[in-house]
C-alpha cells in the first residue's frame, strides 16, 4: 500500500484522491460506521426528516479551488442556490439579505449602500485568485496587489471596521453576523477577514447546500475516490500507528490531540509538547427541529434566504460573542440557522421543515443553550414554538462524541485566531517529525470549512515524498 489515510472527513478524502489520482494505492480507515467527518446528514428526529449533523451550508465547498475541479457532479453531488444567500432580521420587522450582488445587497442597506459596494467590489474584480491565494498555506501569492488590499482591511477587528466603514445599523449588523463565523469575539483582528469572505463567496457562487443534505458531498468524494481504485474501510478504529497496516505514508484527518495519541512515544517530546499548546476554540452548541410548517418569519423576505442570522444590532452580537469568549452564558445568543427544506423537498415529508441552528458557547461547556436558542428563532418569527414537531439536541460533548475532531464542540479543528492561522498546527505544518507522517486536518492551513484544501496541500506534500522514492 502506497498510502494509508485516517479518516474519511472532506479533507482525508481529498487527500486520498489526490493521491489515488497520482497512481498511488491508498485505503481511508474510518472509526465511524459511516463517513464524512463533519460532512453528514442522518434523520435526527423522525422518519423522513434528514437533518445535517454538523456542516449544511457550503460556499467554500462550491468555490473551492480544488473540488472545482474535481467530477462531483458525475459521481452524484448537486447544488441548491437559494434565491438569497443570507438573510438578518432586526427587531423593526425588516430583515437585511445578502443577496447574489454588491448592488443588490446595498439596495438593503440605504445611506450605506455605497460604502458596501465600495468595500466588497474590488476584491470580486478576480475573485477566483484572490480565493485560491486565502485558501493556501503560507506561500508567494499569485495576486499580491489584490492580497494587499485585502490584507489592510481583512487584518482589522470587525468591529472597528464596520464602525469606521458603516453609519447605520443595517449594514453593521450584516457584517458582525458575517464576521461572528469567526467564532472570536469581534473586536480581535482578523475577524473582518472572515466577513469579507463569506460576503464576497455570497457575490460569487452564492451560499449553497448539497441536494439531499451534507452527506451527499462525503458520498460523491467517496464514489469518486472508488472510482480510481481507493478504497474505504468503515468501522476501523485506529488508537496506534502500530495496528496500521503497512504504508509508505500516513496521513491524518485528525486534530493535534487526536494525533499526539495516536503517535505516543514516536513522537519527541518537544512535538508533543507543541501539540499540546495548541488551542481550541469556542464549541457549537446545536439543535435540529422537525416542524409542521415553515418558520412564521415577521419579516418575510427571510423565506428566500437559506441561512439567517439571529442576532439583532452588530452590538448584540459582539456582546454575546464576547460571552462565550469569556466562558459565560449569553443571555441572547447570536444564532446562525439553516432552513434547507425550503429549497430541498428531499429533506422532509411533503408540507413539513427540517431546521438546523446553533449559538457559540464556551469550548466543552455544560450550558443548556436549548430556551435561549428557541427563543431568538420567536423572537422573529412568533409562533415558531407552536410549529415544533420535535427536536434533537447536540451539546458540545454529544458532538465530541459523535466526532472525536469536535474537541469541546469546536468545529473549526482549532481556534482560528492570527497566531494559529498562519503556523497551524505547529510551524510544520503538515508535517511531523516522522517523515512518513503527515497532517490534513482542519488543524493545518487554511483552516475551517468544507473546502478539502488542507487535505489537498497535506497530500501534495506527501506525493513529493513518494515520488523521491
Amino acid at each position: 500500500m502506497d498510502a494509508v489515510v485516517i479518516g474519511s472527513g472532506p479533507n482525508g478524502l481529498a487527500a486520498a484522491i489526490v493521491l489515488a489520482e497520482a497512481g498511488c494505492r491508498v485505503i481511508v480507515l474510518e472509526g465511524a460506521r459511516t463517513i464524512g467527518g463533519g460532512a453528514r446528514s442522518a434523520e435526527l428526529t423522525l422518519p423522513g426528516f434528514v437533518h445535517d449533523v454538523c456542516s449544511a451550508v457550503h460556499p467554500l465547498a462550491v468555490a473551492s479551488p480544488y473540488f472545482r475541479r474535481l467530477p462531483l457532479r458525475h459521481h452524484g453531488l448537486e447544488w441548491i442556490t437559494p434565491p438569497a444567500a443570507l438573510a438578518h432580521p432586526l427587531d423593526d420587522g425588516t430583515a437585511v439579505l445578502l443577496e447574489g450582488s454588491p448592488d443588490a445587497t446595498a439596495a438593503g442597506l440605504g445611506e450605506d449602500g455605497n460604502a458596501y459596494c465600495g468595500l466588497l467590489g474590488p476584491l470580486l474584480n478576480n475573485w477566483d485568485g484572490l480565493l485560491a491565494d486565502l485558501l493556501a498555506p503560507p506561500h508567494l501569492p499569485a495576486h499580491p496587489f489584490l492580497l494587499a488590499r485585502f490584507g489592510l482591511r481583512g487584518l482589522r477587528s470587525a468591529e472597528s471596521l464596520a464602525r469606521s466603514r458603516f453609519r447605520g445599523a443595517r449594514a453593521r449588523a450584516l457584517f458582525a453576523g458575517l464576521a461572528a463565523h469567526s467564532m472570536l469575539p469581534l473586536n480581535r483582528r482578523g475577524t473582518a477577514a472572515v466577513a469579507l469572505i463569506l460576503a464576497a463567496a455570497a457575490h460569487g457562487e452564492g451560499w449553497p447546500f448539497p441536494r439531499g443534505g451534507a452527506q451527499k458531498i462525503s458520498d460523491s468524494l467517496a464514489h469518486y475516490l472508488q472510482s480510481l481504485g481507493g478504497e474505504i474501510v468503515t468501522g476501523s478504529q485506529v488508537d496506534s500507528l502500530e495496528t496500521l497496516p503497512p504504508a509508505r505514508v500516513v496521513l491524518c484527518d485528525l486534530t493535534p490531540r487526536q494525533l499526539a495519541s495516536l503517535a505516543g512515544d514516536n513522537f519527541p517530546k518537544a512535538f508533543r509538547r507543541r501539540l499540546s499548546k495548541f488551542r481550541y476554540g469556542p464549541g457549537a452548541f446545536k439543535v435540529d427541529w422537525a416542524l409542521a410548517g415553515p418558520i412564521p418569519w415577521i419579516a418575510p423576505e427571510c423565506a428566500r434566504a437559506g441561512t439567517v442570522h439571529l442576532g439583532g444590532t452588530m452590538e448584540e452580537i459582539v456582546t454575546s460573542e464576547r460571552e462565550a469568549w469569556a466562558g459565560r452564558q449569553a443571555e441572547r445568543p447570536f444564532v446562525l440557522l439553516s432552513q434547507p427544506s425550503l429549497f430541498d423537498p428531499t429533506r422532509a415529508p411533503v408540507g413539513r421543515h427540517t431546521v438546523w441552528a446553533y449559538c457559540h458557547v464556551p469550548n466543552g461547556s455544560e450550558f443548556d443553550m436549548l430556551a435561549s436558542i428557541e427563543a431568538q428563532v420567536e423572537r422573529f418569527a412568533p409562533g415558531f414554538r407552536r410549529r415544533i414537531l420535535t427536536r434533537f439536541v447536540t451539546p458540545p460533548a454529544a458532538m465530541e462524541r459523535y466526532n472525536p475532531n469536535l474537541v469541546g464542540g469546536d468545529i473549526n479543528g482549532g481556534l482560528m485566531n492570527l497566531r494559529q492561522l498562519f503556523a497551524r498546527p505547529t510551524r510544520r505544518l503538515y508535517g511531523t517529525p516522522l517523515r512518513d507522517l503527515f497532517i490534513c486536518s482542519a488543524s493545518t492551513p487554511p483552516g475551517g470549512g468544507v473546502h478539502g484544501m488542507c487535505g489537498y496541500f497535506a497530500a501534495q506534500r506527501a506525493l513529493k515524498l513518494l515520488q523521491k522514492r
